[in-house]
């Protein structure tokens, strides 16, 4: 990806667009710095996953996700969804979640646990308006492979 920064890679990955090798997307991530704060991640943020082949991402793209919520440290809506009316709402069946400085890969940072699933999702900064996360979820998709996706800050919302 040139000498471009981490940074300015996950910028050109979002643009692209399509298939991407999950090493890739990867050593992009790993590359990144952590959030500044918790309450960094305060507010609505729309979603977009990066097309590795993992099958969470097809998941996401079946249930019209459309990012998450977040009110508090302990007040987390982690999946919202367009509902058949295009309406941006909260997915019951995935429950609440808090976050949580947890160390992923060497690096502490901002985690999302979710409250009734065995999920972490760790973030890492991108700039004011975006960030990258990694999600965890090792009883469903096993160790061998993570789910990438990213988060855009609403400013309508």
């Amino acid at each position: 990806m040139g000498s471009n920064t981490a940074e300015q890679q996950v910028v050109t990955l979002i643009k692209k667009g399509g298939p991407v090798a999950e090493a890739e997307v990867e050593k992009v991530f790993n590359a990144l710095q952590p959030l500044p704060s918790r309450e960094f991640l305060f507010g609505s943020w729309g979603g977009g996953g990066f097309d590795t082949g993992h099958e969470g991402y097809a998941g996401l793209v079946k249930a019209r996700w459309a990012g998450k919520d977040f009110r508090g440290v302990d007040d987390v809506d982690p999946i919202m969804v367009f509902d058949e009316r295009d309406r941006r709402v909260w997915n019951e069946d995935w429950g609440r979640a808090s976050l949580r400085e947890m160390v992923f890969r060497g690096v502490t940072s901002t985690a999302m646990i979710y409250d009734i699933k065995p999920i972490f999702d760790h973030f890492r900064w991108v700039n004011e308006d975006l960030v990258m996360g990694a999600m965890d979820y090792p009883k469903m998709y096993g160790t061998e492979s993570t789910l990438y996706f990213y988060l855009t800050r609403r400013k309508d919302a």
